[in-house]
């Protein structure tokens, strides 16, 4: 099996271990089953594929680069909680703690579109999305939003270099298409 892209590739592997019941890339019974009846094929050959890379991103990444892509694009609550707080813990800037939890958080958690409660997605309630919930330090607007921008910029280029990371990891394994043009 291979991937269209790096991203694709990390979000297939993140969401791998909430795939089934069990709350984890339990690939044994797979392969065991394919011992009695032969080859592994279809949707348990790319799961299979995807719990692989998921163990190889999560050993061969440094902890930075692990955590930017786990609070980014992964299913899994706990792990993507435990993720947001260690990010929040490095995240650099002179914005009160507050405002730093809500930048990170907002990030990770993204606003998307529909009506509150009737989305797939984790989402926050409405009022987090709004910069000036954040605190009531007496800051200027400019000052919040540039703020915002600076640490998300940061957490993005952490997540860019992390794809950077993961891209060279999967291509040395032949996991990425590569178009010829």
């Amino acid at each position: 099996m291979t991937y269209r892209n790096v991203v694709s590739a990390v979000v297939r592997a993140l969401a791998a271990e909430t795939i089934n019941s069990a709350g984890g890339c339990d690939f044994e019974p797979k392969v065991q089953c394919a011992r009695q009846k032969g080859e592994i094929v279809g949707k348990e050959a790319a799961f299979l594929t995807d719990c692989w890379v998921f163990g190889r991103l999560h050993k061969s990444l440094s902890p930075a680069h692990w955590r930017a892509l786990v609070a980014k694009y992964s299913t899994h609550d706990e792990r993507k909680h435990g993720a947001i707080l260690e990010l929040i813990k490095k995240a650099q800037s002179p914005a009160p703690q507050r405002f730093r939890e809500c930048a990170v958080l907002t990030w990770a958690i993204p606003q998307v579109a529909g009506v509150e409660g009737k989305r797939s997605a984790a989402v926050l309630p409405a009022a987090w999305y709004d910069i000036t919930n954040w605190g009531n330090d007496g800051k200027p607007e400019s000052t919040r939003y540039r703020w915002r921008s600076n640490i998300r910029k940061a957490l993005d280029d952490q997540v860019n270099e992390a794809l950077i990371a993961a891209q060279e990891l999967l291509d040395s394994e032949g996991l990425i298409e590569s178009c010829a043009a």
